[in-house]
């Protein structure tokens, strides 16, 4: 089993700082994180196929607990089914970097290229859990840009190897060594 971990903190106005743990096995992948500070302090623990394809995930903020599973018969969200999340693929947590690796991994685009995908995106603290239309543009090595199309909300992100975020310019920056 391969083991790392990576440590964000956030830009602007709210000061949190997140720890992840990313374990790569037979199995699959798991990411395990908790962002604290701020008003909305949550957790979250994920579950990938050894592709890296969302599987599983529970997520608490304050009081608040959901349980998110993708599975071949369709999205459930506290395990109720949610056809309107159809046509999604990846999660995306709000409150961390971390999710956008999902797509960046899995899409493997090159440079100049781009993809539109669709997202389970989670809002926290309300948990809310809505489909969200995404583009993920290659624009360098080691850098694309997203785009919320559905908002208009746009960054370009710097990634390491492994396609985890070290910049997301105006919410989170990676902790120097980590």
């Amino acid at each position: 089993m391969r083991t790392a971990r990576i440590s964000w903190t956030s830009v602007g106005a709210m000061e949190t700082v997140e720890r992840c743990t990313v374990e790569h096995s037979e199995d699959g992948i798991r990411i395990i994180g908790e962002v604290d500070g701020g008003e909305h302090p949550c957790r979250y623990a994920l579950r990938l196929d050894a592709d890296g394809r969302f599987h599983h995930a529970a997520i608490t903020a304050g009081d608040r607990e959901l349980v998110i599973e993708r599975t071949p018969e369709g999205w459930r969200v506290d395990g109720e089914e949610r056809a309107d999340l159809e046509g999604a693929i990846d999660l995306d947590i709000s409150a961390t970097p971390a999710t956008n690796t999902l797509p960046i991994r899995r899409l493997g685009l090159p440079v100049g290229g781009h993809a539109d995908i669709q997202t389970a995106w989670v809002r926290v603290p309300e948990l809310d859990v809505r489909l969200d239309a995404q583009r993920y543009t290659r624009v360098g090595p080691r850098a694309y840009c997203y785009e919320s199309l559905d908002d208009g909300f746009r960054r370009t992100l710097t990634v390491d190897d492994d396609g985890f975020v070290l910049s997301y310019p105006g919410l989170f920056e990676r902790v120097t060594g980590s």
